[in-house]
């Protein structure tokens, strides 16, 4: 067997394996939706769900964005790697060995470096984790811990660790231990353990610190942040960027605490890690932390496929009320609901749970206001409603309403915000209008094709979109005849021509619909669904209905011709014609009773 077949042959031995649905709603909140499953779509912002993933072909597919693909494509995607890296997380996750001999030289080089860098990572976190058990090295982190109110457990479960004073090991304490167990000096600068000398030699980057791990959604440490013990700056330091580790979109707790956020659709955001660790301790466990930077877009998109909601959790200081507002236009641009709840002044989430309780995060996040409200109050605090304040805070919000991405929202804003500052809504249009904001009343956009169909065809229509593989079966109990409309006879035409039920797949499907309504409506079935529950017993079951409502729309139609056939005989006094027919209209009831 030559290199490349041996190679496929592995590649289809792992993709087997991989139960696709698994490997997607491990980070995407999947619904059922006739024999598929629907979601929101990781790769761009949406509302409405139109991520698609097909268990029994194997492959996902965006109706939105147009992404598509197998478990390989999804997962190089999603979380940034290559194929070669693809291939081995697969495999590893369902137990398949993987020879790596059937990787080219270039694969297995790229895949060697990182590698490395996510082993220097996992071996400098058992390090450091060894270092706040030592009786001496890790004595002044562990006092601070303890100060901090983080019992042992906790600094277990978030296998924190401690980066000892240089004073006591050395300024290449770490870097020495690990280049000991076989790694490279390159792949210590790479990672942002080491820093390398300009007249060789290296020290530690981290140095007399707590250090936590940073793990990425496959629960690898990619990267550290580390606080400061003492008074040095700076007080957080995290790793630099690398091949394994982005900062904008990566956020501290969420891998732990994911299955959390899912359960209660809603995540936390806390501007530190001692914050998150605080709220762990007193049961609150589905918080989140950026690491040093403001909130991105990539990471409230990462959220998304968790939560319904995000609630920003931030200091009543200008800082926090700086960092609210920044996030806004993401929230926005992202479709994500997003709140904000300010703590009281002089409070951190950190202090105030240690103060107060669990209990009082409870209430605060009950009474979280929405983004644009909070956003509203702050502008008119900072310029009131003067005239001149007036002008400001409409051109303000008029930046923050373009970030939204759905017309509807946008309208929605614009009658909000001029209703609020009593000024006409053409005070936050763009430019004169060229273009109306908003609509008049009257115009209603009309619908038309699939979507006007009489409601047992439409149920017909939708059901063979959903379940292809019983299309053949109506069509033998005589489809093309029992639909009327229009519109259905173009689509039941279509996929007659299109042959057998693979090639009537909703992706090959949609790629020979011309009409733009149609195609809209097919993907608004797909992704929703019917409107009620169906498995593959529901389904067949369904299918018999359908076919005996296709058999009774066909003699309910004969029956009728019969019946106007009779009415012309009769007016015409042709009685032989008429004995004929009335004895035809006898012999069909009789074999429907039949």
């Amino acid at each position: 067997m030559s290199v490349a077949t041996n190679r496929e042959s592995i590649k289809n031995t792992v993709k087997a394996a991989a139960d696709i649905a698994q490997v997607i709603g491990e980070v995407v909140e999947l619904k059922r939706a006739g024999n598929r499953l629907a979601g929101l779509c990781p790769f761009h912002n949406e509302k409405t769900p139109s991520f698609s993933v097909n268990s029994q072909g194997q492959f996902f597919h965006c109706f939105g964005c147009g992404e598509h693909g197998d478990v390989f494509a999804f997962v190089m995607k999603y979380h940034r790697m290559d194929f070669p890296e693809a291939l081995k997380f697969l495999a590893q996750k369902y137990g398949i060995e993987l020879a790596e001999r059937q990787l080219t030289e270039a694969e297995k080089l790229q895949l060697r470096r990182r590698e490395a860098l996510y082993e220097a990572n996992e071996a400098a976190a058992i390090v450091y984790q060894q270092c706040l058990r030592h009786p001496k090295l890790g004595k002044v982190a562990r006092t601070y811990l303890e100060q901090r109110g983080v019992p042992d457990e906790v600094a277990e479960r978030y296998r924190l660790g401690c980066a000892p004073d240089p004073e006591q090991a050395g300024w290449s304490w770490l870097a020495d231990q690990l280049l000991a167990k076989g790694l490279s000096r390159e792949t210590l600068v790479l990672a942002g353990l080491a820093v390398g000398k300009e007249r060789g030699g290296h020290y530690d980057r981290f140095r007399s610190r707590v250090m936590f791990p940073l793990a990425d959604m496959t629960g690898r440490v990619v990267a550290f942040g580390g606080r400061i013990l003492g008074d040095g700056k700076p007080k957080y330091l995290n790793s630099p960027e690398s091949s394994i580790f982005e900062k904008s979109r990566l956020l501290f707790g969420l891998h732990p605490h994911r299955e959390a956020i899912r359960r209660q659709r809603r995540a936390l955001v806390v501007e530190g890690n001692f914050d998150l660790l605080s709220l762990a301790v007193h049961g609150i466990d589905n918080a989140v932390a950026p690491l040093g930077t403001a909130l991105t877009r990539e990471h409230i998109r990462a959220l998304r496929g968790y939560g319904d909601e995000a609630v920003l959790l931030f200091d009543a200081d200008a800082a926090g009320l700086k960092a609210a507002m920044r996030s806004i236009p993401h929230f926005l641009a992202e479709q994500v609901e997003g709140r904000v709840a300010l703590l009281p002044a002089g409070h951190d989430p950190d202090s105030y749970v240690r103060a107060e309780g669990p209990e009082a995060i409870a209430a605060l996040v009950a009474a979280a206001r929405p983004l644009a409200e909070f956003a509203f109050d702050a502008l008119v605090r900072t310029h009131g409603l003067t005239l001149t304040g007036k002008n400001k805070i409409v051109a303000e919000l008029k930046e923050l309403i373009k970030e939204s991405t759905q017309p509807e929202q946008r309208a929605l804003m614009v009658a909000h915000f001029s209703e609020k500052l009593g000024v006409s809504p053409g005070y936050f249009q763009s430019s004169p209008p060229a273009g109306r904001l908003l609509p008049p009343r009257n115009e209603t956009p009309a619908v038309e094709g699939l979507a006007r169909l009489p409601a047992q065809e439409r149920h017909l229509i939708e059901f063979i979109i959903l379940y292809p593989e019983y299309f053949d079966e109506l069509l033998r109990a005589g489809l093309v005849d029992a639909v009327r409309e229009p519109a259905s006879r173009r689509l039941v035409d279509l996929m007659s021509r299109m042959g057998d039920t693979g090639a009537r797949q909703p992706e090959q499907l949609l790629a020979h619909v011309a009409d733009t309504d149609d195609r809209a409506y097919i993907v608004q079935v797909l992704t929703r669904g019917l409107p009620y529950e169906t498995g593959q017993e529901q389904a067949r079951e369904m299918c018999d209905v359908l076919v005996r409502w296709v058999r009774s729309t066909l003699h309910k139609q004969a029956s009728a011709e019969l019946q106007e056939e009779i009415r012309r005989a009769e007016s015409l006094g042709n009685k032989g014609l008429l004995m004929e027919l009335i004895g035809r209209k006898q012999e069909m009831e009789q074999k429907k009773k039949g």
